[in-house]
Parts: C-alpha cells; sequence; structure tokens
C-alpha cells in the first residue's frame, strides 16, 4: 500500500516539476539570450552533422527488418543466448546487435516495433531497451577516439568497455529480475507431436511475422522513413534543450565542472568536455587514467538527455524513469571500473589488426565533422554489426549446447 501511495504522490506531482523546469528554463534563456542562443546553435550543430546522419539508415532499416520477419528468424536462433542469459524473448537477439552498432535510439526503436507486435510486455521492454542501450560507434570511434583525443586505438578501447560494460550490465539487472518469467508467444513448433527442425522454425517464425505485418514494400518504406524523421526530430529537440541547460548550468553554478555537468546531462557535449580535459591520457598517469574512466562512465551512463530520448520512443510501452535511469547508471559504473582494470592491456593491443576508421586522416578535428565523414564510415558499420551478428550467435549455440549437455543429469 505505500508503495502504491508513493506511486500516486510521484504521477501527481510529475506535471508541476515539469512545468515548473519549463518555467525556470524560460528565465533563464531570456535573462543570457546570446549564450542561450549559442548553445542552442551548438547542439543542433552536432545533432546534423553526427546524430542525424548516423542513425537515419539504421532506423529504416530496424522497422524494415522488423516488417520482414527476418528480426524473428534471428530470434529463433538467439533464444537460448537471450532467455537463459538475460531472461528475454529470443526475438530481442536482433534488438542488442542493432543497439551495439547504431546507438539507442536506433535500439529503443526496435524494442518499441517489437512491442507493437506483441512480441514483448512493457516490462521486457523497459528492460530489453536498456540491455540495448549502447553509444553509437560513430560517436566512440571517430568523435570521441579521432576528433576528441586525437588517438584512434583510444577510440576502440573505449568500445570494447562500453560493449563490455553494457553487457555485464545487463547480465547483472536479469540475475535481479529472474524471478520474473518471459511472456513470450509460442509459436506452433511441433508438427504431428515432434518438434520442427531449427530450419523449419526459424523459416515459420519470419513468414508469421511477414503475413502479421501485411504492408507493401511501398508502404512500408514510406512509413519507415517517415517514422523515422520523426523520432530524429524528438532527438533534435532533446539535444539543443539539454545544450542550453548545460549552459545555463555552467553560468548559474561556476564552481561546479562544467564537463561533470555535461556528462550528466548530454552523451555528445559530455564526451567532448571529458576529453579536452584528458588529453594526456596516452601517458598513462593518475589523471589521465582517471579522466578516460569518467569519460567511459559517461558514454555508459548516455546522459539524462540520451535516457529521455529513449523513454520518449518507449512512451507507449510504460517504462519507468528510475528503473531505466538505475541500469544506465550500472552500466557507467562497470565501465569505470574496468576502464581502470583494462585501459593500458586494450591499448597495447597492436592497432594494425583493428579495422581502420574511414575519417580523411589520422587526426581530424572536432569541428570539422560533416555527414559526409558519418556516411563514409557506414561500410565498417555494417561489417561491425554483421561481427556482433555472427558472436551472437555463436555464443547462443554454446549456450545451447551447455544446457543440453546439463539436462540429461538433472
Amino acid at each position: 500500500m505505500n508503495n502504491i501511495k508513493i506511486h500516486r504522490i510521484t504521477a501527481g506531482a510529475a506535471p508541476y516539476l515539469g512545468g515548473a523546469a519549463a518555467i525556470l528554463l524560460a528565465v533563464a534563456i531570456v535573462s543570457a539570450p546570446e549564450a542561450s542562443f549559442a548553445a542552442s546553435m551548438q547542439g543542433l550543430k552536432l545533432w546534423w552533422t553526427l546524430v542525424f546522419p548516423a542513425l537515419l539508415p539504421f532506423l529504416i532499416l530496424s522497422e524494415m527488418l522488423a516488417a520482414s520477419g527476418i528480426v524473428h528468424g534471428f530470434g529463433v536462433l538467439l533464444e537460448p543466448l537471450m532467455k537463459r542469459i538475460f531472461h528475454l524473448p529470443g526475438t530481442g537477439g536482433w534488438t542488442l546487435a542493432l543497439g551495439m552498432t547504431a546507438g539507442f535510439p536506433a535500439g529503443a526503436d526496435a524494442v518499441m516495433q517489437l512491442h507493437k507486435q506483441g512480441r514483448i510486455s512493457g516490462k521486457e521492454a523497459g528492460r530489453l531497451a536498456s540491455l540495448a542501450h549502447y553509444a553509437s560507434p560513430v560517436t566512440v570511434l571517430v568523435v570521441v577516439g579521432v576528433a576528441f583525443l586525437h588517438n584512434p586505438a583510444s577510440g576502440y578501447a573505449l568500445l570494447a568497455i562500453h560493449w563490455l560494460a553494457g553487457l555485464i550490465a545487463g547480465c547483472t539487472s536479469a540475475l535481479i529480475c529472474r524471478r520474473s518469467r518471459v511472456q513470450e508467444p509460442v509459436p506452433p513448433a511441433e508438427v504431428n507431436g515432434k518438434k520442427a527442425s531449427l530450419p523449419k522454425r526459424v523459416l515459420r517464425a519470419a513468414a508469421e511475422a511477414r503475413i502479421e505485418d501485411g504492408r507493401s514494400f511501398g508502404r512500408l518504406l514510406g512509413e519507415s522513413v517517415s517514422s523515422a524523421v520523426q523520432n530524429l526530430m524528438v532527438v533534435g529537440g532533446y539535444m539543443i534543450m539539454f545544450a542550453v541547460a548545460i549552459n545555463i548550468a555552467a553560468s548559474m553554478f561556476p564552481q561546479l565542472p562544467q564537463a561533470l555537468a555535461a556528462g550528466v546531462l548530454e552523451i555528445h557535449l559530455g564526451a567532448r568536455a571529458l576529453s579536452t580535459e584528458a588529453t594526456g591520457l596516452p601517458s598513462f598517469n593518475s589523471t589521465g587514467l582517471l579522466s578516460t574512466a569518467l569519460l567511459s562512465a559517461a558514454l555508459g551512463w548516455s546522459g539524462v538527455c540520451g535516457q529521455l530520448q529513449a523513454l520518449t520512443v518507449l512512451k507507449q510501452a510504460g517504462v519507468r524513469f528510475l528503473a531505466y535511469a538505475g541500469s544506465r547508471l550500472l552500466h557507467g559504473i562497470y565501465a569505470f571500473l574496468l576502464t581502470l582494470l583494462l585501459w593500458k592491456p586494450l591499448l597495447n593491443l597492436h592497432t594494425a589488426a583493428l579495422p581502420a576508421t574511414a575519417v580523411p586522416g589520422e587526426y581530424l578535428p572536432a569541428d570539422t565533422l560533416s555527414p559526409a565523414t558519418v556516411w563514409s564510415s557506414f561500410p565498417q558499420l555494417l561489417g561491425l554489426q554483421s561481427l556482433i551478428l555472427l558472436l551472437l550467435l555463436a555464443l547462443s549455440g554454446a549456450v545451447y549446447v551447455i544446457a543440453s549437455l546439463r539436462r540429461p543429469s538433472a
């Protein structure tokens, strides 16, 4: 009963808190219009040159693949991994790979597609979106590693730690919520009393999802483009608003480090501020390593702005902010600790074995980022996405074999 009363009080107070915040923001903008305009232009430029071109193709691809049934076919193959390790439906396997290679807006959009199709519940949507909540490799490799840190190897090390910390955080959340059972519609896997073969189950799941959607290719393409652009406009609005909020916070609280405020509020601006303070990273001194760990934690936390972007997409699923923020905090803590442990060994890896980022030259000033620079990295990102899918399939197969070996002795 007490929990119900607290929930009602917080739900009733939410509109008033939002209205008060809007009034305070408007007053602050009016009091310093020039600084607010410059901050909003900074957020707009970052959204147009990085976020929009990096996410648009992946958002369109996500909805089209979900409608075609390919996602559900992959879900059958990834059921052992997703169910036994993360306690989530198998169809979330594609969403996990998409979030790791396209970023959290694409991951949240893919989760919402599954929820609209009735494949996952609202609670599962929140946990799956949190599991698939990652910074885009474009941000980590091209922007942070090359443009901010002037060290491509640092970008790869941050990306590896970012992915590993996210998976560990997902496993931790699964252990906390393991009492909740996966409520996934069970496809007809038996024919004449016998279990259907794996290829037949994959084809059946894809065919049923495609028939259930029923849209023609032209209609699907048009609606996918419209939905992707609409979601990206929301993302742009959040980025511009939080850029202004960061500027206001820096002016009102000069004693508060601007990098800290930016890292808490917005992932791209926070990464830029923290990277600027961490120019001595390759020397491995204590200050540089600590700054790198804070930068890695900020990428895992992803900023309040990034969390609200994902929750806006997941609004119909009823995902709670506090639970979602808690999972982001867990990701940030793991990223911080793993950076302290693994930063030097990862940077000592031979960089020649890593794929090269498709950017002109070794160093790229942050001010010269353009949509063409981001688009040139798509072949590498698509190859990276294919590699992640293969790794997930291999892990799923290993989990299935281990479970099969344990079953007779149970």
